[in-house]
């Protein structure tokens, strides 16, 4: 009997958060048009691949879902969860600012993540402090230094997580996986508050992806986005942490893609003397949609191929959290797997979305602008 009540107590908050965010999220669909004015994500860009103006705060039912599940929790993970809750405040707060406005810059979206990630220290006093490099390893024994680098390498990954927000169900199911992958690790090595706290997280993930897949009724948005960036790279930073056996480049496993995309397309707009932050149809997960989608779905609606894009290379992710739980008590082992891992990115996109002789004459015309990458 105490299994069973231990199991329940545990289960609860997780399918109470699952239960609100997708009663939020549901609302948010059919309230749209009384605040799709400030709220609809816009049909036409560049980077744009939906039909219809979408409501872009789905963020705001996964916030409410985290809410809801906290409040319910037992007392040990609530005490520990709500102030994880309370520091992704900045980032989804100015990621919503930018939803409804559409006028937060990158740079000031960029410092509230950093925010969050100074704020995480403050709360919870866990910081990074090392990395199993040794010149770093000295430096971070610093806490201005551990500090700044927590907070940045908190931010890289959320902003890593909103570049490669461009298909339904993608942002989702990558962070879904990585904090999965964080929980069986987690659980494995004996925490179980954070392994129930990825678990919580997952549940309000799924309850908005349930209207964001596969009709793409609601979207993350930025506020969304960011929150859900954060809280994976705080259940990285927790993990290695709280569990001294793993290794920093385990933890970073569990958001292999998105650093890997971000890191390429940096290196690729460089080298077409191009802003780091200019917007383009060369994400990897564009030319996946654009290119190799049609041809799996030739008779299928653009929505629906949209939405099995977005599932197919979330599920790059799971790769990664798998390979995380066999080698992260060895840094060299885990570096040669997030190195392998960015070789096969590459290949990948250089040598099956982007080569020419892949695809019908007027393809590789289309091609030809990426065919020097």
């Amino acid at each position: 009997m105490n299994f069973l009540e231990n199991f329940v107590r545990a289960l609860y908050p997780v399918c109470f958060g699952f239960g609100a965010s997708l009663l939020v999220s549901i609302l948010v669909v059919l309230t749209k048009r009384w605040h799709g004015r400030f709220s609809f994500d816009a049909s036409h860009g560049i980077q744009k691949l939906h039909v219809y103006p979408t409501p872009r705060i789905g963020g705001v039912s996964i916030m409410f879902g985290l809410i809801a599940a906290v409040t319910v929790s037992p007392l040990e993970i609530r005490d520990q969860l709500w102030p994880w809750v309370l520091a992704g405040v900045p980032a989804f707060v100015f990621g919503l600012i930018e939803d409804f406005t559409k006028r937060v810059s990158v740079q000031a979206r960029l410092l509230a993540t950093m925010a969050s990630g100074m704020l995480a220290w403050l709360l919870t006093g866990y910081v990074i402090t090392e990395v199993n490099v040794w010149v770093m390893d000295w430096l971070l024994q610093f806490t201005i230094v551990s500090v700044l680098f927590t907070a940045f390498a908190v931010a890289g990954v959320a902003n890593s997580i909103n570049i490669i927000d461009g298909l339904n169900g993608l942002a989702g199911s990558m962070v879904m996986w990585g904090l999965l992958g964080v929980a069986v690790l987690a659980g494995s090595l004996g925490d179980t508050f954070l392994a129930s706290a990825c678990l919580i997280v997952i549940a309000c993930v799924l309850g908005f992806f349930l209207v964001n897949w596969p009709f793409g009724k609601l979207f993350l948005g930025d506020g969304g986005v960011y929150l859900l960036g954060f809280m994976l790279a705080w259940a990285c930073v927790l993990l290695v942490e709280r569990n001294h056996s793993v290794s920093a480049f385990a933890a970073l496993l569990f958001c292999a893609h998105p650093v890997i995309e971000v890191s390429y397309s940096m290196y690729r707009r460089k080298i077409r003397s191009q802003h780091p932050g200019h917007p383009d149809r060369l994400h990897f997960h564009s030319l996946f949609n654009r290119r190799i989608v049609p041809r799996l779905m030739p008779n299928s609606s653009l929505t629906l191929r949209n939405s099995v894009g977005g599932l197919l290379i979330g599920g790059l992710s799971l790769l990664p959290a798998i390979v995380a739980q066999w080698v992260y008590s060895s840094t060299p082992y885990s570096l040669f797997c997030f190195v392998g891992f960015s070789v096969g990115y590459v290949i990948l996109y250089k040598r099956v979305l982007v080569k020419p002789r892949s695809f019908s004459q007027r393809e590789t015309l289309k091609a030809a602008d990426v065919a020097v990458i």
